[in-house]
């Protein structure tokens, strides 16, 4: 049964009060955790009650300090603590319980975990399992190959026939980072509602031992290498190839889409999502985008960016269904995988060549017959003289080519490959790396030894929260809508 709830409303003011009387005493105490405190302040979690009232039954012992405990999430992530020596640094510091929205003496840890397990619903109970060996072939730069050959080709069809995954153990989990963190960053304008996203995943060790606990006695019979099965801590943790640092890991790989504020100079996360380690960024382009569009229903997505993982028919033609500019890198491997007429003499960029051996230029877009074209490089102004000239189009206007999307839809794209846009747009791609590694490292991922994908995945919506709130608190003070020495009756002369 979900006790009782307090609302925004009524924890601002009850924070305002505590924290003013302990200001009047002594400032400094307030003053230390200044922006940490503003973050929380401005979150909203009135939304979060209506998303997680049904995880609760309607008789029962009511569960208390539900909101505060989510609180308390994003503050312990945003001071770097973990969740042990937070939760003594609370029992001892009224400043951070205030701030919380703590009335009496804070939960328990067990409490914190029965709220993760509650959100997300999966089973991860230790088990015993076989020993999963460190894999010896090395795969260089190259990520590892899909499992299922034309998998993302099987996906894009379900998908396209109305397939969804809403039943999965983490929805829940992002649905709440959605509404009650996204949301308000769009309200503000930090995120618009014609949106380019870019995909991008990355590697992310389990705080688990990938040797297990042995249950048998063969040691103790004079067998060191038995293959008898384990238990382990983080049973669903795989091994998977990390191609930046061309070595294996233990853990799980985390898929994000995010978002590049040009004009803020942001850049957010707008969809977390924890799979296999082994799993390829292709097979979860194509879900991730599936699932985006689910969660929010009033965002037009324009462009999608990403690496060259994402490089094949299916996703293009994904993407051409829902009306989305395709933005990825080509994949070497994929060199001379076409489509088009083969009379065309056209580089691996998707741009036609003319008879002298140069690339045309591209001269605009024709949305009624659907087609890109293509002029001279002489007389379009990039070319003194052409040697082809004399044996070329007689046409003052000089040769056109026309090509069309349809015809290859990796080649040629609706931004043309290699023109200026299409470059601008790649740049912005970088935006999920810094994404990354802001989750990864700034706010603690990588290092919190955190095991299982339930409390990965938790905690990475959780580091998604403070860079939300970063962005909300900085917009806020730049239209003076916060002032955090007013506001609790404190300043740094004091």
């Amino acid at each position: 049964m979900l006790g009782e709830w307090s609302s925004h409303g009524e924890y601002q003011q009850q924070m305002t009060v505590v924290l003013s009387a302990i200001a009047r005493v002594n400032p400094d105490l307030v003053l230390e955790y200044a922006d940490p405190i503003s973050k929380v302040y401005i979150l909203d979690l009135d939304p979060l009650k209506v998303l997680v009232g049904p995880l609760y039954s309607t008789t029962g012992r009511p569960s208390k300090n539900q909101a505060e405990i989510f609180r308390s999430f994003v503050l312990m992530n945003a001071l770097g603590f973990c969740l042990d020596k937070w939760i003594e640094k609370l029992s001892f510091n009224p400043v951070l319980r205030a701030a919380c929205g703590f009335k009496g003496k804070p939960p328990g840890v067990a409490s914190y975990y029965d709220l993760i397990n509650r959100i997300v619903k999966l089973d991860e109970k230790p088990r015993n399992k076989r020993k999963k060996r460190k894999p010896r072939i090395k795969h260089g730069k190259n990520k590892l190959p899909p499992k299922h050959p034309g998998i993302v080709g099987k996906l894009m069809g379900q998908i396209l026939n109305g397939r969804r995954f809403n039943h999965r153990p983490e929805r829940l989990l992002q649905e709440i980072f959605a509404q009650v963190c996204v949301q308000p960053s769009i309200d503000l304008g930090l995120v618009p509602t014609t949106v380019s996203i870019s995909g991008d995943g990355t590697c992310i060790l389990t705080g688990a031992s990938h040797y297990g606990v042995r249950t048998c006695e063969c040691r103790n019979n004079g067998i060191y290498d038995c293959d008898c099965p384990r238990r382990f801590s983080d049973p669903n943790a795989a091994w998977g190839w990390d191609s930046h640092k061309q070595q294996w890991f233990y853990g799980y790989t985390g898929y994000f889409i995010s978002t590049y504020n040009k004009a803020e100079k942001l850049d957010l996360p707008l969809y977390l999502r924890i799979v296999d380690a082994a799993r390829h960024d292709s097979v979860t382009a194509v879900v991730a985008l599936a699932e985006f569009r689910d969660l929010y229903p009033n965002l037009t997505v324009d462009t999608f960016i990403s690496d060259s993982a994402s490089d094949n028919y299916a996703t293009y033609e994904l993407l051409d269904k829902w009306n989305i500019n395709g933005v990825i890198a080509l994949n070497p491997t994929n060199s001379g995988n076409r489509k088009y007429p083969g009379h065309l003499d056209i580089n691996d960029k998707g741009v036609p060549i003319c008879p002298g051996g140069r690339e045309m230029i591209y001269w605009g877009f024709s949305k009624n017959p659907c087609r890109l074209k293509w002029r001279c490089p002489w007389l379009a102004g990039n070319l003194r003289r052409c040697p082809a000239c004399d044996n070329c189009s007689p046409s003052p206007y000089g040769r056109t080519i026309y090509t069309k999307p349809d015809w290859d839809l990796r080649l040629f794209t609706r931004i043309p490959r290699g023109s200026e846009r299409f470059k601008e747009k790649m740049k912005e791609r970088t935006a999920s790396e810094r994404v990354n590694n802001r989750i990864l490292n700034h706010y603690g991922l990588e290092d919190s030894k955190v095991r299982g994908k339930k409390r990965i995945s938790f905690f990475a919506a959780i580091a998604g929260f403070n860079i939300h709130l970063d962005a909300q608190l900085a917009k806020l003070k730049a239209l003076d809508l916060f002032v955090f020495n007013a506001l609790f009756g404190v300043s740094a002369a004091a």
